[in-house]
């Protein structure tokens, strides 16, 4: 199965902004009747195309009248958001989320789905073509108490350079409430002052950071790249480590295999694949990667340049999981441990594997949407998930820059 659709989630902050808007401030409030309007294309489109024709035996006709009222009171498009997300968690499924231009997995979703979303009007949101969005380049969501923590820093972007680490509490932007999009739009190139906490009875400290126009796909191949290194250890070991951001291309696969066969990390003596946070969409072809019994070709042109095709990865591996590996990512841990490719390390994967597609609303709001079902080798994953082989907790909130999942892949991997 080679469907893009096949993703996984990426934290997204439910915000204000509408489609047409420059400004960072408060969105204008929006009239009952176009709230409503936008409620009803939503779920026509569940009714229509999800992927349950029994809509889990909701009475969704009934759920829309529950919802319109609350809709129609909503004064502003994060809070309408938020009213039509309501209404989608009540199907219980993956995949199935509706997203605004103040989010980054609005611009990610669009550029992913760019092929399919063109023939429905993608062009009218962004007319040059050209998918991107004011960023520094990382994930981040709320706690149960509603604090923001980074919780991926992708390499060889503005946050990285800026020193941003994974568990750093974000206070504020410039002074005002941290807003993933909105706390960058019309700063390309110039400061923006993050109140972070990195302990969590520090005092608050200043970062500066530098946005950027993001383009997602460039964004995550860039960071696939960036992220090769390899770790000495102790015993004079050499650990390989590449972060998969996104699968959701094989461009993805292909760099990877690049990076094993010709580029940094051909000469480790062991690989550990992170798979934590950001987009899926992989395919189990993508496991051929550690098949020691295929040949890899080397082909050299008249010029010296070598090609390499079949890239195969025959020395020991680990993959690094957590709760926020999703979908095509737990295809492949779910692959991996089965067939004993490698241990797979961290916390038990999120269990969101179904296969969508994007909707663009006429208002230019996107909903991702589970349109099929998908089990592997017989198994539903959906809801399920995949439980590491070693599992290592981790609440990254004010880690500091430390990683025991990481940890335990190095020392697993050097026989520590």
């Amino acid at each position: 199965m080679r469907r893009l659709a096949v993703l996984a989630f990426a934290l997204s902050l439910v915000g204000t902004c509408p489609l047409a808007s420059t400004a960072a401030d408060a969105p204008a409030p929006a009239s009952a009747g176009s709230n409503e309007a936008v409620l009803d294309e939503v779920w026509q489109t569940v009714r229509d195309h999800f992927y349950d024709q029994s809509l889990r035996g909701l009475d969704w006709a009934s759920v829309r009248v529950r919802y319109a009222p609350k809709a129609a009171a909503a004064e502003s498009e994060d809070a309408l958001a938020a009213v039509i997300n309501a209404m989608l968690a009540e199907l219980h499924a993956s995949h199935t989320e509706f997203y605004t231009p103040a989010e980054p997995a609005y611009y990610q979703l669009a550029d992913i789905f760019a092929g399919v979303l063109r023939r429905r009007g993608l062009d009218r949101v962004f007319p040059s073509g050209k998918i991107t969005y004011p960023g520094i380049g990382i994930f981040a969501g709320p706690d149960a108490a509603g604090h923001i923590f980074v919780t991926g820093v992708i390499e060889d972007t503005p946050a990285q350079r800026a020193g941003l680490l994974v568990g750093d509490e974000i206070v504020a932007a410039d002074g005002a409430p941290f807003r993933p999009v909105l706390s960058f739009r019309n700063k390309f190139g110039s400061p923006v002052a993050l109140s972070i906490r990195r302990h969590a009875e520090g005092a608050v400290e200043l970062i500066i950071v530098m946005p950027t126009e993001l383009q997602p796909r460039e964004m995550f191949l860039q960071g696939l790249r960036a992220s090769a290194r390899l770790i000495p250890t102790h015993n004079g070991l050499r650990i390989g480590y590449v972060h998969v951001w996104s699968y959701a291309s094989g461009v993805y696969q292909e760099a990877l295999e690049q990076l094993l066969g010709e580029g940094v990390l051909k000469d480790a003596d062991a690989l550990v694949l992170d798979l934590r946070e950001g987009w899926g969409g992989a395919v189990p072809d993508y496991l051929d990667l550690f098949n020691a019994r295929a040949p890899t070709m080397q082909v050299r042109d008249r010029d010296g340049r070598i090609q390499l095709d079949n890239v195969k990865w025959r020395r020991p591996a680990a993959m690094l999981v957590n709760e926020r590996t999703r979908s095509g990512k737990e295809v492949l841990a779910y692959g991996f441990e089965k067939y004993r490719l490698g241990e797979v390390i961290g916390s038990r994967t999120s269990g969101a594997v179904l296969a969508a597609t994007a909707f663009l609303m006429r208002n230019g709001n996107l909903l991702l949407l589970a349109v099929d079902e998908v089990r592997v080798d017989g198994e539903q994953l959906e809801g399920v998930g995949v439980n590491p082989t070693i599992a290592v907790p981790f609440d990254s909130r004010y880690a500091a820059g430390t990683d025991p999942q990481l940890d335990r892949a190095i020392g697993m991997l050097s026989h520590d």
